[in-house]
C-alpha cells in the first residue's frame, strides 16, 4: 500500500471510530453533560440568545457558538448524544479541511496529508473531535486566524477574508481569549519578519464590518436580556479565572487550580503519543525555525507554543487549553519529518494502533454493566430506571442525568422533601455516601436497584417511613 493511500485510510479510521463513539458512548460529566445539558434546554425553551445553566438561571460563562451548533442537532434528530456532538463534528472537520487546504498551499501535498493525520490522532484533538465543549470551535477559530493571515499577506484576499471569519468564531466561541491566541504569535512573527506594509493585502475595512455586524449584536442582546453578563464574561472568566488561585466567584462550579506551569505537562499528556516527535525532529535536522527562510516554521512554532504560554502562568486551567495549538504542532512535525528525508512509517503505524485500541477500549467500556462501567456518565443508570414512576436526585445534580431524562428529574435538597414526594414506584439517585442515612432513615420502603461510580438508584416500594 503506497502511503498516500495507507495516510487516507488512516484518517477514514479515526473518522469511523469518531462515529461509531459518538452514538455508543453516552455523555460524559461534568463537562459534556453540563453543555449537552444547556444546549437541549436552548431548543427546549426556544431562548436562542441567552443559554441557560438552570432554567431561568442564566450560563454567563462562556458565548453560545457551541450551545447553538449542539442545539442545532438536537432540534434536527432529538435530544441525544450523537445529535448534541454532531456539530462539534463539523466544526473538527471544518478545522482539517483548513489545514489541509493551507498545508497544500505551502509545502507539499503529503505532508499536509501527515499534519491532517498527526493532529487527527492526536490523543487529546480525537476526543474533543466529537465532544461537546468550546475548545474545538474554539481551535476552529484561531486555525482560521492563522491559517487565513500567512495566505492573505500573501495577497491572497480569500485567505485574508477567512482571517476575519476566523476572529468572528473565536469571539462567538470563547470571547477575547480567541484574539489574543492568534494575535500575540502573528504581532510576535512580523516583528521578526518586518514588511508591515504587506499588511495592507488583508480586507481590513470588509472584514472588521463583518466582524461588528456578526459578533457585537449578540454581546449587546445577551447583556439586555441579562444584565451583568458584560462584567462577569470579560472581568471573571478572562481575568480573575486566570489570575486567582482557587478562584471562587465562579457562578457554575469551582476554579480548578493547578500549580502553575502544569500546562505544559498537560501539553505532553494531550498529543501522545506523537508528543516526543517534535524535540527528536528538530534534534535530527540540527537546525533551528529561525533558520527557515520564508518564516513558516517559526510562525508554526510561535502558533503551536501560545496556548502553553499564555496559560503559564494562570491558576485554574484545564488540559483542552492546549487544543488551539495541536494543529500548527503537527504541521510543523510534518514539515520537520519531511526535511528529514525519514518519514518514520514504523513510528507512525504503532502510534495508530495505540490510538485504535484505546478507542475501541472505550467503546467496550460503554458496553459494560452501568456498575462497572468506569466511564464518568450517569445516563447508563438513567436508563437502567425500570420503573414507569417518576425520577429525582437528592441532595445533589448529574447533567448527564437531565439530558437523558430530558429535564424531567426533579432535584431534592432533604430527606424530608423526598419522603413528601416519592410514591411506589418512584426513584431516586442517592450518592454512596449518602447510602447510610437514607437507608436508615427508609429502611425497606425502598430498594436498591442499580448502581454506577458515584449514585445508587433505589425504588420506592410503600410508605415513607417517618
Amino acid at each position: 500500500m503506497n502511503k498516500d493511500r495507507a495516510i487516507g485510510w488512516g484518517l477514514v479510521s479515526l473518522l469511523v471510530l469518531r462515529l461509531v463513539a459518538m452514538w455508543w458512548v453516552p455523555l460524559t460529566d461534568p463537562t459534556e453533560g453540563r453543555y449537552a445539558e444547556i444546549a437541549r434546554k436552548m431548543v427546549e425553551t426556544g431562548n436562542w440568545i441567552t443559554p441557560q445553566f438552570d432554567y431561568g438561571v442564566p450560563f454567563w460563562a462562556k458565548p453560545p457558538l457551541h450551545t447553538w451548533v449542539s442545539a442545532i442537532g438536537i432540534a434536527l434528530f432529538g435530544a441525544n448524544p450523537f445529535a448534541a456532538r454532531l456539530g462539534i463534528l463539523l466544526a473538527t472537520l471544518a478545522t482539517l479541511a483548513i489545514m489541509w487546504r493551507w498545508g497544500c498551499s505551502v509545502v507539499e501535498r503529503r505532508t499536509a496529508s501527515v499534519a491532517v493525520l498527526l493532529t487527527a490522532s492526536s490523543g487529546l484533538f480525537f476526543v474533543c473531535a466529537a465532544y461537546v465543549q468550546t475548545d474545538m470551535l474554539l481551535t476552529l477559530g484561531v486555525v482560521a486566524c492563522m491559517a487565513g493571515f500567512y495566505g492573505g499577506l500573501k495577497g491572497d484576499r480569500r485567505w485574508g477574508w477567512l482571517f476575519f471569519i476566523g476572529i468572528v468564531i473565536g469571539l462567538l466561541a470563547k470571547g477575547p481569549v480567541a484574539g489574543v491566541l492568534s494575535t500575540f504569535p502573528i504581532f510576535i512573527w512580523m516583528l521578526w519578519r518586518g514588511g508591515w506594509r504587506d499588511l495592507g493585502r488583508l480586507p481590513w475595512l470588509g472584514g472588521t464590518i463583518m466582524c461588528v455586524v456578526l459578533v457585537v449584536p449578540w454581546y449587546v442582546a445577551a447583556e439586555i436580556a441579562t444584565p451583568g453578563f458584560l462584567h462577569y464574561f470579560l472581568i471573571g472568566e478572562h481575568i480573575q479565572r486566570f489570575l486567582q488561585p482557587g478562584w471562587t466567584g465562579d457562578l457554575y462550579g469551582a476554579g480548578r487550580e493547578q500549580p502553575r506551569g502544569t500546562i505544559w505537562l498537560f501539553w505532553i499528556a494531550a498529543t501522545l503519543p506523537w508528543s516526543p516527535l517534535i524535540p527528536l525532529l528538530i534534534w535530527r535536522q540540527k537546525k533551528g525555525c529561525m533558520t527557515d527562510k520564508d518564516g513558516l516554521r517559526l510562525y508554526l512554532l510561535l502558533f503551536a507554543l501560545t496556548p502553553l504560554l499564555f496559560f503559564t502562568a494562570a491558576a485554574n486551567i484545564l488540559i483542552a487549553y492546549v487544543l488551539p495549538g495541536i494543529p500548527a504542532a503537527a504541521m510543523l512535525a510534518a514539515i520537520l519529518w519531511a526535511q528529514t528525508g525519514r518519514p518514520g512509517v514504523r513510528w507512525m503505524t504503532i502510534g495508530m494502533i495505540e490510538i485504535i485500541v484505546l478507542v475501541l477500549a472505550i467503546i467496550g467500556a460503554s458496553f459494560m454493566s452501568v456498575s462497572t462501567s468506569p466511564l464518568p456518565s450517569d445516563g447508563p443508570i438513567v436508563s437502567a430506571f425500570p420503573g414507569t414512576g417518576r425520577l429525582a436526585i437528592l441532595d445533589s445534580r448529574s447533567f448527564s442525568a437531565e439530558f437523558y431524562t430530558k429535564g424531567k428529574i426533579t432535584r431534592l435538597k432533604t430527606l424530608d422533601e423526598l419522603a413528601q414526594w416519592m410514591k411506589p414506584g418512584d426513584g431516586v439517585l442517592v450518592r454512596k455516601d449518602e447510602r447510610a442515612a437514607f437507608v436508615g432513615r427508609f429502611g425497606t420502603s425502598i430498594h436498591p436497584s442499580v448502581e454506577d461510580a458515584n449514585y445508587i438508584l433505589f425504588i420506592w416500594n410503600g410508605p415513607a417511613k417517618t
